[in-house]
Order: structure tokens, then sequence, then C-alpha cells
């Protein structure tokens, strides 16, 4: 999943996959403040999550109550990117996952407990995680009773499988694609299965997807998939009404089956999210509707948003963010304010920023060990806010992941915050390489130029010769997602999409995974890599998938050097007086909007 700052899919948002710092992706910790005592819930938790299975009981509504909590008010959201996809099947980015938890559900989904934060998996449309048989190969979920669209109609198994289908048609190009690979083929081969998904009267075999009533959804996979209960709680896999389902057009005015519906969507400039009448809390045990409305504007610059919920005024009060940070020239400032403070949280998200290496263009292994160790993490860190905004990162497996070594960190990064320049010369004048031309591209944005003279300098340091290239923040995903772009070095950041490497290191690493928009931005297309990541997939023990997925990873950065690791993400945000129930998603890494109501 990408995060958020430049911006492209699997949670990118530079993903989100990045998300300015307080960036897009899964796994996490505890939730933020607004809870126990301030000074603790400021404190980043760093140690992985594990997320538990729910029970039958657990899967069943409606949520549980918060104290104080009470039905109306508007609350307002301000956010610096606009949303660019609506249609759960197209959304990857950070941002867009936590919004789209307001009206969209899916099979399964994350609860999340209010006092500790801690998340378990349960069923949302489905009536539980799932029934696996035939040695883990088959999944079987059943659908609950109740279940509504906003226009009253129910939600049939068969929205279900047009909702699956559809992913496999040309213009599903953004979202996440494992359910879609396990049924069909890895890489781009599974639309072959589908290649107009249903939209031509054609559908899956029942070998493959089976809905042999109104209620149950079978899923038959040629290999033990154990990671199925988390995959189906991606927002693709959910419900769309064939006879609503509008194509592209979807992307702008998606059906609801969640607390809220979508009103007023101006593109680039904001969206209204008000109550769904035909949404039955008695279905739901993770989502509330305490609040009437919530108005979303984009456009304001962490800055404005920064100034604005510090200050507290006006419909301020009743405000909030999903992603945007505390603005990193602010920091310091909002660190003195104790009463802004007691409405803030500092959580560790599940995204890593790396600097991918085209591999197609900087062949040279030892030219990429240079660059890894002339590479100022540290000080790259600092342009994004420092130790409020991430922790310098030496992997590229980050410490929300069951496994992560804190003590591994082969370039020195932690040591050498400036990169160290004197080793990246050597390695140079060894390849020959000395006055090695790189193209270092990095998006518009004021925080991002800044960095962008650190890493100039720090390079041009080590010997390099270095042209930099700018690009529309907008943009920014796309003009890197291409196999065949001109740049050699480039910021992107990835989250788990469940707190697993397997959701890492075969998306981002994969050979099979070189195409345009591929989450593989540094085209590594390694024999010895693909086959064990194919061995690893077909690991059923998880905990024992779960080590070799970090071994490989390690592997990968030493042996290969597609990216440097620069920093783990952490979300240091604010939100207003006047609302209660905020808390942290740390499976998408962004303020949890389902359970907030206004005081």
């Amino acid at each position: 999943m990408t995060t958020m700052t430049p911006k492209k899919s699997r949670r990118a948002r530079t993903y989100a996959v990045a998300l300015a710092t307080g960036a897009l992706a899964l796994a996490g910790c505890s939730s933020g403040g607004g809870g126990s005592d301030p000074k603790d819930s400021n404190e980043p938790r760093m140690e992985s999550q594990d997320i538990t299975l729910g029970t039958a009981a657990d899967s069943t509504g409606p949520a549980k109550d918060l104290p104080g909590a009470k039905k109306g008010g508007t609350v307002t959201v301000l956010q610096r990117d606009a949303f660019e996809h609506l249609d759960p099947g197209q959304i990857y980015v950070s941002d867009e996952l936590i919004m789209q938890t307001l009206y969209n559900r899916t099979l399964t989904n994350y609860q999340f407990d209010d006092k500790t934060g801690k998340a378990k998996l349960v069923g949302d449309l489905a009536t539980d995680t799932g029934k696996s048989s035939d040695g883990g190969r088959t999944w079987t979920y059943t659908l609950k009773d109740g279940l509504k669209f906003e226009d009253g109609s129910p939600i049939t198994s068969r929205d279900v499988r047009h909702a699956v289908e559809r992913l496999y048609a040309p213009f599903e190009a953004a979202g996440p694609t494992y359910l879609q690979q396990w049924l069909s083929g890895e890489g781009q081969k599974y639309r072959k299965a589908l290649p107009d998904g249903p939209y031509k009267g054609k559908h899956l075999p029942k070998s493959v997807l089976d809905t042999p009533d109104d209620k149950t959804i079978i899923f038959h996979f040629d290999q033990p998939r154990a990671e199925v209960p988390f995959a189906v709680a991606m927002p693709n896999i959910g419900a769309v009404p064939p006879g609503k389902d509008t194509k592209q057009k979807y992307d702008k005015a998606p059906l609801a089956s969640g607390p809220y519906k979508i009103k007023n969507f101006k593109p680039g400039k904001g969206i209204q999210f008000v109550r769904n009448d035909q949404w039955d809390p008695r279905t739901d045990p993770i989502r509330h509707q305490y609040v009437d409305r919530f108005d979303v504007s984009f456009g304001h610059q962490w800055v404005d948003s920064t100034r604005r919920l510090q200050a507290d005024k006006g419909a301020d009060r009743t405000g909030m963010t999903f992603t945007n940070a505390v603005d990193p020239s602010q920091i310091s400032t909002v660190l003195k304010d104790k009463e802004a403070m007691s409405r803030s949280l500092t959580e560790t998200q599940p995204y890593v920023d790396v600097v991918s290496i085209n591999t197609d263009r900087v062949k040279d292994k030892k030219v990429r060990e240079a660059i890894a160790w002339a590479f100022p993490s540290g000080q790259y860190l600092q342009q994004f806010g420092g130790p409020k905004a991430g922790e310098v990162g030496g992997g590229l497996v980050g410490p929300t992941l069951k496994g992560y070594d804190p003590s591994f960190d082969p370039y020195q990064k932690k040591k050498y915050p400036g990169g160290n320049a004197k080793k990246a010369r050597e390695l140079l004048k060894e390849a020959g390489k000395e006055g090695y031309e790189l193209v270092y591209a990095y998006g518009n944005g004021d925080t991002h130029q800044d960095a962008s003279v650190v890493v100039q300098r720090a390079l041009e340091r080590a010997g390099f010769t270095v042209q930099k290239k700018e690009i529309d923040q907008s943009t920014y995903y796309t003009q890197i997602g291409k196999v065949k772009n001109k740049f050699d070095l480039y910021r992107s950041s990835w989250g788990a999409d469940w707190p697993s490497a397997s959701t890492v290191v075969p998306p981002v690493y994969d050979g099979k995974n070189v195409y345009d928009d591929s989450a593989n931005y540094s085209h590594l297309n390694v024999p010895s890599v693909n086959a064990e990541i194919g061995r690893i997939t077909k690991v059923s023990d998880l905990s024992r998938a779960t080590s070799q997925w970090i071994k490989l990873s390690e592997k990968i950065l030493t042996e290969e050097v597609p990216a440097v690791p620069t920093f783990y993400n952490r979300l240091f945000t604010l939100w207003g007086s006047g609302l209660g129930g905020v808390k942290f998603n740390s499976v998408y890494g962004a303020v949890d909007p389902t359970a907030v109501f206004v005081k």
C-alpha cells in the first residue's frame, strides 16, 4: 500500500505506495491520543502488531457505544490532497483508504479496541472471517442478514461476485491485486481470465469463484492461501450491484453500504458524507453513525491545517484531518502548546520511505551501493519533521511488522545521518565510475524541494554528478510508475496491507511486477529473488513464512541494492477540542473517523 506525498497506487501518496511523512500503509501501533495519559499518547509505539482473528460473535453488531458519545453535528475535515478515486476497486492510498471506511463495507474488516487500539479482524459483510477447507485452498464466506445498499436493495453474493469480477476489467488499474492474482495468475496474467470483466456476460468459472445461493461466496485457489481473511478486508473486496455499476463513472458516485453515503463530490474541491438511512447498525461491529455529516475540503497544505487545528476557533473546534501531519516548521511550537498536545497523536505507520534506484538505468551494483552509503537519510528525514515524522530506517521492512530487526542497518544510516561520503567514493573508484551522473526526481512540494537540495549535496560530496528533475506532485506516482521513465532515483513509500511482509516483498521486489503503475519502482527482476518469493509464498505456516520474508528482504537490500531505506513513517497530527472518539487506524496509518462524535 502506498502513502502520500506525490501520489500513486498501493497506498501510495507521497504512497501513500506517501503521505508527507505521516504516510499511508498498514500494520501499526496502538490508538492515538484522547484516551490515556497525554505523555503516553504522544509517544509513538514501536512494537509490531499482531492482529487476531475474531469469532462469529465478534462479527455481530452493533459496535460498542463510546462513553459520552452523542448523535448530531458536522465535522470538518481538512485534507491536503484531493481524492482521486471513490470507486473502492481503485482505492489504494492512505487518505482514500481511511475515507472509504465511512461508506464502503468489505467481507472482513478491522475492529479497533477504543482503549488499547489493538486490532482484531472480524466479519464485516460476512458472518465471520471465513471458513477454509481443502487444506486452505478453498475459502467460504456467508453474508449477514439485513445488509442493504443506500437505495434499499439487498446486498447478495451476486453483488460480491460482481465486485470481484469487475477488478479484471482494464479500467480497474489502481487498486490491490492480491485476490485476483491468487485466483487467476500472477502479475497481470490474471486479466486474461476475464479480459472484459463481467461486462459482456462472462464470469469466472465456478471452480474459481462460486456463489451457489444469495448468501454464499466460495473462493477456490490452486494452492493453500492462509492470508485470505486479510486479503478480503481490502476495500475492493466488497459489493457492487451489477445494475448500478457505471464502470469508469462509478469512480465518482459509488453506491454506499456503510453508515454514510456520498453527497456533493466536487473533484479537486471537496466532498460531503451524510447519513445512510439504509445502514443497519445491528449488522456492523465496527462503525458508528454519530455525526450527521462530514464536510471534507481539499487543498489545505500542512501549514494551513496545523495553524487552524492548533488555534481551535469556530468551525475548526469540530475539525480534524485524516492524514495531514503537523507541518515540520510548526512542530516545535505545537510541542510547547499543552492544550493542543492534549488533542494530538503520534503514531508509527506501516509505511517505509525509500529512495528507489532504477535498476534498468543504474546497472552496476557498486554504483548502487555507493548511492546507498552516500544517501543522507537522517538529514533527509529532518526536512520532513525529524523524530515526530519518522525514525531513520535501516531496512526495507518497518517496525510495525512482526520479525522486524532494529539492529539491521547495513549502510549504517543511524551512524551516518548525512551519509558516508568516504565509503561511497571508494566504491565509485572501484567501479571506475567517478563522477557518475544521476537524475534525481522529486515532487514539487516545498518540503520535497528542500529535501532535494540536501540529497544533491550529499551525493555530490560522494563523487556523483546530480541532475535534479522536479515533477508535479499530482502526477508524481504516474511519472515514476512508468517502466520507461528517465529517472535514476526517486522517493517512494510502501506500507504492508496487513501485518505480514508478504504484502511488502512480493509486490515491491518480484520481477513479475515490473509493469507500468506497479509498486516495483526499482524494476528489480532477479531470477533467484523471484524463485525465493515463489517458494515462500507456498509456506502455509504464517510464523515460519514471516521470518523467511524478513530474511529475504535483508538479502535483497544487501545483495541487489534496489533501494535506499530512508525512514519509517510516523503521523503527528491534531484535531479540534469539540470532537471525541478520535482514534488511530493502525492498518491504514491514518486518523479513524468511524467513531468520531461532536461533544
